[in-house]
Order: C-alpha cells, then structure tokens, then sequence
C-alpha cells in the first residue's frame, strides 16, 4: 500500500521493512519517511491482525530493528497512517516497536494513528512486563551474589516450612491411621519401589564389579586377594548400597513428584481440590511421602545384594576367589550392626527427597516451562542433600565409635 505522504523532492522514502511478496494482500508495513525540516514519521498500514502478521522472530519481537536508521540518539519520532484493522497482536508488535524506540532515547508520538487504534495500543503497552519497557539492567558481582544468597536463604526456609507441616499432619498418622489415604501410600510404593528394582539392581551389580576389579587390581600385587571381600562388603553395606539408591531414587522418583505436582499447579486442580475442602497436603505428600520412607530401605537391601553379588562375579572370574568362599567370607567380615549403620540413614534420604520434590512442585507456577525448570532444581538438591547428609552420618558414627 503507498504511503500518502508529501512528495517533493526533500522526501525521503526507505525501503519497505517487509519483503514485496510479503506485502501482497494488505500484509502489515512500516515506511520511515524524512521531511527536510520535519519529525521523521514511520507511516503504518495494512491489516495489523494476527492472521495478517508475518511469521518471523525478528519481526515480531523487535519490530525496530527493521527499520532504517533514524539518526542520532534523542531523535523524536511520530507514528503516522490509518491501518485497516489492528487486533491486540498487531497493537503488541506496535507497543513494543514504541518501546525499542524510548528504550534507545528517543520521543515517540502515536497520536496521528486513529484513536481506537491508539486506545488498544496504549492499553497492551499497559500489561508489558518491566523487562520489555526498559533497558536491561546487568546487575554487578556484589548484587548478583546477594540475590543468590537471599534465594537460597528463601528455599531453605521453604524447606523447612515443608518439614514443619510434616510433622505436624504426620504426627497426627500416628494416633489416627485410618485418616491416611492407603490406597495411594500402596500405589506410590508400587510406582517408586516396585518399578524401581530394576536400574536400583543393574547399577549396583555393576558398582560392585567396579569396586572388585579396581580393589583387586592393587590387592593382588601383594597376595591379598582375599581382602576383596572385605573391602566390596564393608564399602557396600555402610556407603554404595543406601547411597546409589537414594541417587536413583532422587533422580527418578523425585522428579516425578515434582512433575506431577508442577502439572497439578498449572492445571489448577491443586486449587480445585482445595475449593472441595480436600488438603493437598494429605492426599498428594503425605502418601508420597510414607511409600517413600517404607520402600527406601528396601531398596537399599535389594541394592546391597546386587552390589555384592557383582564383586562376587568380578573375584571368582578374575582373581580366583570361589563364591563359596566369598559367601562363607561376608558374615566373618560384616555383621548385623555393619547394615543397620546403612539402613538407618534411608529413612532420612526418603524423607528429604519426597519434600524437596514435592516442595519444588508446589511452587510451579507460569508455564510447562516452570515444570521442566522446577524438575531441575530437585533433582540437584535432592542429590546435594542426600550426599551432604550422608557426610554427616559418616562424622557422627566415626565420633560414635562405628
């Protein structure tokens, strides 16, 4: 569509911003006319409607940028023409090619455009968002720090908020059990527990070949190949068995805590269930929560079997240690107090990975994307924990005397 602008021989007409078989069809354009003498004017037309407007990034997120430029900074500008038809798509890529233009100093005067036109523009330019109104701001090493900090200091307090109300509503299981919803406990426990026996199995069985071969490797140059039963039980039964499989757990069971629930928050059924008077805490954590405490030591079991059973695989096929010797041997070197030092820190690992999985998920909020970054973050603090408190146990059982 031609601009309807003065033509003389001062004018200055740019090329097009769109393509010319993009322009077919009343498809949108911006033309930047210069007057000698007079504001520089970017003149407007075309059907400004979603169906209209072009598919293209650059074009619908930095409008500005396709314009020639308009000079130095400072520089007033004014929007002129009359669009066929502007819905709030088109007034979105307007507002934001009057945004890019303040953004980089300059005045920008949309009056000359129809004043319906300028209504929907001014009312979309309304609910922008900060970041697309203004420049970005890069914040120093100092600040950057800080906002790290107070959000760590944030989770932490999440965190804590979630253990309080666990022990409040849980404490509550304990004088009134029938009030627990077993059916999704039974059904939580088939999904983390059951299903899980598999890759819980196959890595352990293959750390426990690792743990052989790399301990045999140096205990042979000296005869002692007998010690790797020693060192494949002991590392199995107090470290590698309730560690891996609360990793595994984390990895696979945590997230999809949090994705459940991040799924549940968008939707809005967390939200509905609260309307009918039911608590999410009790129908969707609290369950979670028990199957987790109840399978992780199981797991953990299950874990310590398979591990040694592939360093028994690793001594009897590479260093000559029969398995009925490697049997006969684990009972001489380890004994009930060695798996109980395992055991008792599983209950800890499930509680802490239920709540931060399920804590991460009840914050989602915004979009899928929210759910997929949520799923992240507990993943990696589950697995932060999880290693941290088993430090912890280490220290306190080597002051115990264990």
């Amino acid at each position: 569509m031609p601009a309807s602008g003065p033509q003389s021989s001062n004018t200055e007409r740019p090329s097009r911003a769109l393509p010319e078989d993009e322009r077919s069809g009343h498809a949108p354009t911006l033309e930047l006319e210069r007057v000698e003498g007079a504001i520089p004017a970017i003149r407007v037309a075309g059907r400004w409607t979603l169906q209209a407007l072009p598919d293209s990034g650059d074009w619908l997120e930095q409008p500005a940028q396709r314009l020639p430029a308009l000079g130095g900074e400072g520089t007033a500008v004014r929007l002129v023409g009359s669009p066929e038809e502007m819905d709030s798509a088109g007034a979105l890529v307007i507002a934001r090619l009057v945004d890019g233009l303040e953004t980089e100093g300059r005045e920008v005067d949309i009056d000359s455009l129809p004043d319906e036109q300028v209504r929907l523009i001014r009312l979309v330019r309304e609910k922008l968002p900060p970041r697309d109104r203004s420049a970005p701001h890069r914040d120093g090493w100092l600040a950057a720090i800080g906002r790290g900090t107070v959000g760590k200091l944030v989770e932490t307090n999440a965190f804590l908020a979630f253990i309080g109300e666990l022990a409040v509503r849980g404490g509550r299981v304990l004088f009134l059990p029938w009030r627990v919803r077993w059916r999704e406990v039974i059904a939580e426990i088939e999904a983390a527990g059951l299903r899980a026996l598999g890759i819980v199995g196959l890595l352990s069985f293959l750390i426990g070949m690792v743990m052989a071969y790399q301990g045999g490797a140096a205990l042979s140059e000296y005869g002692a190949n007998v010690l790797i039963v020693d060192l494949v039980s002991i590392i199995t039964l107090r470290e590698m068995g309730p560690l891996l499989a609360a990793i595994i757990v984390a990895g696979r069971t945590g997230s999809s805590y949090t994705a459940q629930l991040g799924t549940m928050r968008i939707t809005e059924e967390i939200d509905a269930l609260r309307a009918i008077g039911i608590s999410p805490f009790d129908m969707l954590i609290l369950p979670k929560v028990i199957a987790l405490v109840v399978v992780m030591p199981l797991l953990t079991v299950f874990a310590n079997l398979l591990g040694l059973l592939g360093g028994a695989v690793v001594a009897a096929y590479r260093f000559d240690i029969g398995f009925t010797v490697y049997m006969d041997r684990v009972p001489e070197v380890v004994d009930l107090t060695t798996l109980m030092l395992g055991l008792v820190k599983t209950p800890v690992f499930a509680v802490v990975i239920a709540l931060i999985g399920c804590m991460q998920g009840m914050r989602v909020s915004g979009s899928a994307l929210a759910v997929g970054r949520a799923t992240t973050v507990s993943v990696v603090q589950a697995i932060f924990l999880v290693i941290v408190i088993d430090a912890l146990f280490s220290v306190l059982f080597n002051l115990m005397g264990y």
